[in-house]
């Protein structure tokens, strides 16, 4: 079932003389779908839509064409914004079947940070209380925390993390020692994300697959994917917890004693 998009016409089933597979001009696609052209390109800009197969300068457009629009109107008509929409879909196979995209959505969902904020390298600065470094930017940059738009604007992937690293750089930590840090950092996250989800295939996910995939364990296994990252995370922080204690103990064991030695 189709969900139809504020401003848009809802999309009639073209019946069986329609032959699905005839390639379509963006024009003829805009109607086949009921969306705008403008909008149908501002979807192809953002990476929405596989590119066409271009004949001169014509683009035509096919089944998968059709079958990325209707997913993408559906998630937005789900209140997705286009930013996390281009990033669930960033990871889908292209030629993949409304079916499995829709899947796809419902599995990645939970797990997408929040919505990606555009600041300026001069603002960025401003919030870290240290001078504009475009080599800072750089590092940012590499270690996938940002990236640039162009005409100095940054795209900052994950907020809430930006948030907390600015709050340790208030706490007097420079940031290029805090970018270094956060670097070991993501290396350790990464094996205890790879665990937990090498664990989920393993069990839940494997089992679903073992039996055919039936309709009817779906909700049973989108439930499991949502429940399972709250769970990991406060599984991790306690830990977290634990192994902070103990080093930290054993930090202050350490300086004590080296001021008892002098």
């Amino acid at each position: 079932m189709s969900v139809v998009t504020p401003g848009e016409s809802p999309h009639e089933d073209p019946g069986p003389e329609v032959d699905v597979d005839r390639e379509m001009t963006v024009d003829e696609l805009a109607a086949r779908v009921g969306v705008t052209v403008r909008n149908l390109r501002a979807y192809s800009a953002r990476g929405l839509l596989p590119p066409p197969r271009m004949v001169g300068r014509t683009g035509f457009y096919g089944r998968e064409h059709v079958t990325r629009l209707v997913l993408v109107r559906e998630m937005l008509a789900e209140g997705y914004s286009l930013a996390m929409i281009e990033r669930t879909l960033a990871s889908a196979p292209v030629n993949a079947s409304t079916a499995t995209l829709a899947l796809h959505r419902a599995l990645l969902a939970p797990w997408l940070p929040s919505e990606p904020e555009v600041i300026t390298g001069a603002e960025l600065a401003t919030r870290a209380g240290v001078p504009e470094d475009p080599a800072l930017v750089d590092r940012l940059v590499e270690l996938g925390l940002v990236r640039r738009l162009g005409d100095g604007d940054l795209e900052v992937r994950d907020p809430a993390l930006l948030a907390a690293g600015l709050q340790v750089v208030g706490l007097g930590v420079p940031p290029d020692a805090l970018i270094d840090a956060q670097t070991r950092v993501n290396e350790h996250v990464r094996a205890i994300a790879q665990t937990y989800v090498q664990m989920f295939v393993a069990t839940g996910w494997q089992a679903f697959v073992d039996a055919g995939a039936p309709a009817d364990r779906l909700e049973t296994v989108l439930d499991t994917v949502s429940r399972l990252q709250p769970v990991a995370a406060q599984a991790v922080l306690a830990a977290f917890r634990t192994e902070m204690a103990a080093a930290v103990e054993a930090a202050v064991e350490t300086a004590l004693s080296q001021l008892q030695g002098e």
